[in-house]
């Protein structure tokens, strides 16, 4: 008997057990993991929108909303905000559209390396590269300092709004490209070559056929895209933007005060726009079907480009992702520039920042080891948890387990940040007289349930191949349920988890809107929150950038170990004979044998 099944319905026969079957510890441990989102999750999310809509005297107002919309600078950071999150969805998709479809629909030489380099962006965050996009692409940027000498003009890329639209349209198109990428091959070449022998060819073909049918993929990353630069806090901070909402709720937190009623008002916006977002994303797909009748069939054909479209598709591919990678290369250079101002490159090299950052920073690196380890630890406790729950119990109300975590994507960092400070402030730890919010603890705890979609859908897709007779042949050989889970579920389930825990582990690696706010010393810091420290200071942004390639790093890496570790797990399991899998039992265990 093989492992390997398709799909995870349970055999014919077998049944999952009723409400009143229920097992005392699936309620424990559901209870356990509704108190963990209730607590840390619902509860300061909960606490801003109350404090948004309450006066001084307790009373239900919407008067802080009517002095939000009366004031010029609150007006004007709305809708920058709208302006910026919508611009940087339309630049991305003029990266990523044609890059994606490109790839897919012609036969390209390094198709795949194309595409991987294309997804480098996300493993920086913008914030980082923000400021070697300045060297490069300011005014007296390397670009613009060339084209000055040259042709006498200067191209005004990060000035203002529109260089936070050049860097995060830069940093997120990958959203896109990747949704894209796979909407595209999984159409079926039917279509297209119905609309092919109709006469239909060209920009047309794309257009009308070939687009309508990717809109899910499109539809998909372009929200994601949106919904990440509404409320990014990071990248406006480095540029000086902070005519915004998130830098501006930031502000007034950080210098009126928790009592200042502005911050949660802002906080309260910017999660409603980014749950609209979502359900317009939903809404506008709703009632089409982009489904095909033919299931299986082959993919979009590629066609063989000309010899003058080969080079026009290799120079734009090329120009595309010399744009999107100059972050990477002027964090590179600038991490070793001794000076560099007002010149195309650094005028002097050396290797003193590194030998700063590791003086001076390595308790960083300690303190970002330690927060997203436990944090993408406990991400997969509760991933797998809730996993387990929905799909082999029948406990009420598990469902709402599943989308009351999910919910924490539409949850920006800077609010759950505001939430923890008003919902714990004055609290002390137990025994001592340390607030809960001066410890590292409420840090990790932000990088948890921010990152904790991630993990429980990897742990989902793990477990929704685990096949139930697997579990139902060591049950009836005499191992407990629990024992069942440890030695049967969780290592079928292993290349799920690893995968969630690094994903949970380099995303909370570069997180810094929470960060920022729940940082309150030097000592607790993590990486990402000293790199925007030495950001702010221009004597300081050579080791803010080395320890930036040094995050950069740590992160390419722990994805590559991701990938190849879920790899060589899937072959370990792959075939692997249900005797092997199942645990070892006592001979007094074991059934007698029958007629």
């Amino acid at each position: 008997m093989s492992t390997a099944s398709v799909g995870s319905a349970p055999s014919k026969g077998l049944r999952l057990p009723s409400f009143d079957q229920v097992r005392p510890g699936a309620w424990i441990a559901g209870g356990l993991v509704l108190a963990f989102l209730l607590l840390f999750l619902v509860l300061p999310v909960g606490k801003v929108f109350y404090t948004a809509f309450v006066d001084a005297d307790g009373g239900l107002t919407l008067g802080h909303f009517g002095n939000f919309f009366e004031q010029g600078l609150m007006r004007e950071a709305f809708f920058n905000s709208l302006y910026v999150a919508s611009m940087s969805a339309v630049f991305a998709a003029l990266i990523a559209v044609p890059l994606a479809y490109f790839t897919v629909r012609f036969q390209f030489r390094g198709a795949l390396m194309i595409q991987t380099l294309g997804v480098l962006p996300l493993i920086m965050p913008p914030f980082v590269g923000a400021a070697a996009m300045q060297l490069i692409f300011g005014r007296s940027g390397t670009i613009n300092l060339l084209l000055q000498e040259h042709f006498g003009i200067s191209i005004p890329i990060m000035e203002g709004l529109n260089g936070v639209i050049f860097v995060e349209a830069i940093h997120y198109f990958p959203f896109i490209l990747m949704n894209l990428t796979v909407a595209l091959r999984n159409i079926d070449g039917a279509m297209e070559e119905a609309a092919l022998n109709l006469g239909c060819t060209g920009m047309r073909l794309f257009w009308r056929v070939i687009f309508p049918l990717a809109m899910p993929g499109f539809v998909a990353g372009a929200s994601l895209v949106f919904v990440k630069v509404f409320d990014d806090l990071g990248t406006p901070l480095v540029l000086g933007q902070t005519n915004m909402l998130a830098p501006q709720a930031y502000l007034r937190i950080t210098q009126v005060g928790l009592e200042d009623p502005m911050g949660y008002v802002i906080s309260v916006i910017m999660i409603v726009f980014s749950i609209t977002a979502m359900a317009l994303s939903a809404k506008a797909l709703a009632g089409k079907d982009y489904s095909t009748i033919q299931k299986g069939g082959a993919s979009i054909a590629k066609r063989e480009l000309t010899t003058w479209g080969s080079i026009a598709a290799y120079g734009w591919i090329f120009l595309v992702l010399l744009i999107v990678l100059s972050p990477h290369l002027g964090v590179l250079l600038l991490s070793f520039a001794k000076v560099w101002s007002f010149s195309p490159l650094p005028d002097a090299y050396t290797v003193e920042h590194y030998q700063t950052v590791f003086a001076d920073a390595s308790g960083m690196m300690g303190n970002t080891l330690l927060y997203c380890g436990l944090a993408a630890t406990l991400d997969v406790v509760l991933g797998v948890t809730i996993a387990y729950l929905m799909l082999r119990t029948t406990l009420p109300a598990r469902k709402w387990l599943d989308w009351i975590a999910t919910a924490s994507l539409a949850v920006p960092g800077i609010v759950l940040a505001i939430g923890y400070l008003r919902l714990f402030k004055g609290v002390t730890v137990p025994g001592t007289d340390t607030l809960v919010t001066s410890t590292w603890i409420v840090i990790m705890l932000a990088y948890a349930v921010r990152r904790l979609p991630y993990a429980l859908r990897s742990c989902v897709a793990a477990l929704q191949q685990v096949h139930v007779s697997l579990e139902e042949a060591a049950e009836s050989l005499g191992a407990t349920k629990l024992r069942t889970i440890q030695r049967v579920v969780v290592p079928l389930m292993a290349g799920g988890i690893l995968a969630g825990f690094v994903t949970s582990f380099i995303t909370a690696a570069v997180e810094l809107s929470a960060t920022i706010l729940l940082s309150s010393a030097e000592s607790q810091a993590p990486m990402s929150y000293g790199i925007y420290l030495y950001m702010q200071s221009i004597a300081g942004r050579g080791p803010g950038a080395a320890l930036g390639v040094l995050a950069i790093v740590v992160v390419a890496l722990g994805t590559y170990l991701s990938h190849l570790v879920v790899e060589r797990t899937a072959k370990r399991f792959e075939s692997r004979p249900v005797d092997e899998v199942l645990p070892p039992l006592p001979d007094a265990a074991k059934p007698a044998n029958t007629i």
